[in-house]
């Protein structure tokens, strides 16, 4: 369509987990640690707290240098077409097994410890079965999971759509109507609310594929959409904000906080004869940001209300901020309170 951008393409998902990252190098150390406990607790077992003690020093050691090396590489291994990163991941864990047994079996007999019982060869050979085996396990692991998370964001991108495609007519039509009435007793403010919606689309609407913003830029979205309401519905809305000392600059989704206002017009405010109040909290606890729409109860459920809106946040959230976060819904007293718990590095 003329006048509309084209989005860029999505940068595609790095096929290979950040072996930088705590979570991954924990995963390593937690594996190799579960497989010197799994084989200390073997029936046919003839390893001691000495020989446990020890084979616990050597997994954990190699499994630190594992860590290190594969974050070192990962730039370069990144650049192997396919599934090639796998394979190359696989064979430095390797690599690096053998390397380290073979160290390990030379220092034990250069010093005279015995700490390593059976040959030399035996030793590194059975050291890299276990390494080639638990290694294509853990790979196998982080594809399905990169897998599982790519879907994931294609599902996080088809919500955002969705909401994208219900509030073009919805919320277009009602401001419109408000347009065409405002036009002959108020040019002024008919323009105003063109500029307003104009800025709403434009924010809403003009995104990339990344669907990330700021949330200084998801109030300024809120703000113009009851600006708009506000012209509509006159004193019936009533808005207060209680939003001091935000990090404005904090990572938010775009379009998680205007799909919830929008339900707390329609379905808290619209129906009521003389109209409510809607309060926006926000305020920081800690390193967590906690935001609540807070609206009245109709007397009457509103139709057309499915819930879908409230789970759809539900989803994004627990996307974009992981298990930290969280989304509660449901009335309190003649209120109804949405309150979101998000993480804030800010």
């Amino acid at each position: 369509m003329p006048g509309v951008a084209t989005k860029p393409s999505a940068q595609p998902r790095s096929p290979l987990p950040d072996f930088c990252s705590l979570p991954v190098i924990s995963a390593l150390l937690i594996v190799g640690a579960l497989c010197v406990t799994l084989a200390w607790l073997a029936p046919q077992s003839t390893r001691g707290w000495r020989g446990y003690s020890v084979g616990m020093l050597f997994v954990e050691w190699v499994a630190m240098v594992i860590g290190v090396a594969l974050c070192k590489l990962r730039p370069w291994l990144l650049r192997l077409p396919g599934l090639l990163p796998y394979a190359g991941v696989w064979l430095v864990m390797v690599l690096i097994v053998v390397v380290g047994s073979v160290l390990a079996r030379w220092m034990d007999s250069a010093l005279d410890m015995q700490l390593i019982p059976g040959d030399s060869p035996s030793f590194v050979r059975n050291n890299a079965a276990i390494a080639a085996l638990l290694g294509a396990a853990m790979l196998r692991y982080f594809y399905v999971l990169a897998e599982w998370q790519a879907r994931l964001a294609a599902v996080a991108h088809a919500k955002v759509e969705a909401l994208q495609a219900r509030i073009r007519p919805h919320f277009l039509f009602n401001s419109m109507n408000t347009v065409a009435a405002l036009v002959r007793v108020d040019p002024a403010a008919a323009e105003r609310t063109v500029e307003d919606l104009s800025e709403l689309f434009r924010a809403a609407l003009g995104q990339d594929d990344a669907h990330s913003g700021t949330l200084g830029q998801e109030l300024q979205l809120v703000d113009r959409y009851l600006a708009i309401e506000q012209l509509r519905l006159g004193e019936r809305l009533r808005v207060r904000r209680e939003l001091d000392h935000l990090p404005l600059d904090a990572p938010m989704p775009v379009l998680l906080l205007q799909p919830l206002v929008e339900n707390a017009v329609r379905h808290g405010v619209q129906p009521l004869r003389e109209g409510g109040e809607i309060i926006l909290r926000g305020m920081r606890e800690g390193n967590m940001l906690r935001i609540e729409i807070d609206n009245p109860l109709a007397d009457q459920p509103t139709t057309g209300g499915s819930g879908h809106g409230l789970n759809n946040v539900r989803q994004r959230v627990t996307y974009h901020f992981g298990p930290r976060a969280s989304v509660e819904a449901g009335p309190q007293g003649n209120r109804f309170v949405v309150k979101l718990l998000l993480p804030c590095a800010y």
